[in-house]
């Protein structure tokens, strides 16, 4: 790894975009941000060190690993590095810009436990409430004897309820979207109504017992519905007006029409050496789709995440405007994973993480990651190549948007988060 990163950060290439950086602290677009630009030295951060990350990431588009990135760093709410490099749309030769809209796939599930947080404040609910109370089709739910086959006929009474901490944590039984089991029941369908997804997974028998284990899945899509019963808005209406609104998330949606349309990068795949357009969904992001999903369904933009991430890392609050009351802000730090079902995983920085009530993976045990990471940072990424890292302990917010499929493109995020880490000369 270390050869490609002094490949990819050649001296000239970070002379460059060294210059490059310095000009574009000086005047940034309010791409969904009201941060103030600064130098990176007053951030904390080297600008060569930086330049060193821009540089980087033009190299992984000229290797054709990625067709174009968006990126940012912010500390203590002030903006020290944000670029667009490489290519909108290859085909169309349109340029990045800052404002591009990406398909944020699992980084919505943040945003769906920040509105379910609110309702929980509002005392819609107990997080120990089953959810059979508000949805009554996961009442005779049942489990599966052998939690790795597919035989849906092959299950048993189910011991306990799905609660509300259970989706919020991934350890109610329910499974990913992606699994064998779901793939041929079909749970999961964008040409389905929410109601109808919610009672696809309702009749599918559960991997395992609820709070008994961690198994990553479509929780977040399943509190969508929740959110909608409790706050008797349609999902979309209730995240509008109650998170994008307030924060300014001008660009965050679950479809874009209109001139919006003409931000959305396009998606790749690498096919025989070259980026091919890709589609992940049969069902177009250019106009409302049936099924709105709170877990993977959102549109967004690296401004507007770093305007939600910088309301995390300030307890609920942005410009005046109060999301979550501080108290609760603080829950989106702690591990919420009930000890039976730790740890999340055996392999990789799973062996090490967290989950949150918040719908974030939180890192435990950095020596678990492959890459530098602070511990009780809190983080999660999408699977068409975007992530982003809350940092409190160096009041450092990352986000870096990209489309590829799958979502690995050559390493790229990974290079971001070592390269912004080595940038950083003021530690605390």
């Amino acid at each position: 790894m270390m050869e490609k990163l002094n490949k990819h950060t050649g001296p000239l290439k970070i002379l460059r975009f060294v210059t490059a950086l310095a000009a574009s602290t000086v005047a940034v677009s309010s791409v969904g941000q009201s941060l103030q630009v600064v130098t990176p030295e007053s951030a904390g951060f080297s600008s060569t060190g930086l330049g060193a990350v821009s540089a980087n990431l033009q190299q992984h588009i000229d290797d054709g690993d990625i067709a174009g990135v968006v990126a940012a760093v912010a500390r203590d709410g002030k903006l020290a590095y944000f670029e667009a490099l490489g290519r909108l749309d290859i085909e169309q030769q349109k340029p990045m810009p800052k404002d591009a809209l990406f398909r944020i796939y699992s980084m919505t599930r943040q945003i769906t436990s920040t509105a379910v947080l609110q309702l929980y404040e509002a005392g819609k609910f107990e997080l120990d409430d089953p959810i059979q109370k508000y949805l009554p089709e996961f009442s005779d739910q049942r489990v599966l004897m052998d939690p790795d086959g597919t035989d849906v006929s092959q299950s048993r009474t189910r011991l306990g309820d799905i609660t509300v901490l259970h989706l919020l944590t991934h350890t109610s039984g329910l499974g990913s979207r992606s699994s064998t089991l779901y793939r041929e029941q079909q749970v999961r369908d964008k040409n389905y109504s929410l109601d109808e997804m919610v009672s696809k997974a309702a009749t599918v028998p559960l991997f395992h017992d609820p709070g008994t284990a961690f198994r990553y899945g479509i929780h977040a899509t399943i509190l969508g519905k929740l959110i909608e019963v409790w706050s008797g808005m349609p999902l979309d209406t209730y995240l509008e007006r109650n998170i994008f609104d307030p924060l300014a998330m001008n660009s965050t949606v679950f479809w874009s029409e209109n001139k919006d349309a003409d931000r959305l990068a396009e998606l790749y795949r690498p096919i025989e050496g070259q980026l091919t357009p890709h589609r992940i969904e049969a069902v177009s992001w250019t106009s409302r789709p049936r099924l709105l999903e709170g877990g993977v369904g959102l549109l967004s933009s690296v401004g507007d995440f770093l305007r939600f991430s910088q309301m995390i890392l300030n307890k609920g609050e942005l410009d005046g405007h109060r999301i979550l009351s501080e108290d609760t802000a603080l829950l989106i730090y702690e591990n919420a994973v009930p000890d039976q079902a730790m740890p999340i995983g055996e392999r990789s920085y799973w062996a090490g993480s967290g989950w949150t009530l918040g719908g974030f993976n939180l890192v435990m045990d950095p020596s678990a990651y492959s890459f530098p990471v602070s511990a009780g940072a809190i983080w999660w990424d999408g699977s068409a190549g975007t992530r982003y890292f809350i940092d409190s302990s160096q009041g450092i917010i990352t986000v870096i948007m990209a489309q590829v499929s799958p979502s690995r493109g050559g390493g790229f995020r990974e290079d971001f988060t070592r390269l912004v880490d080595a940038a950083l000369i003021e530690r605390r």
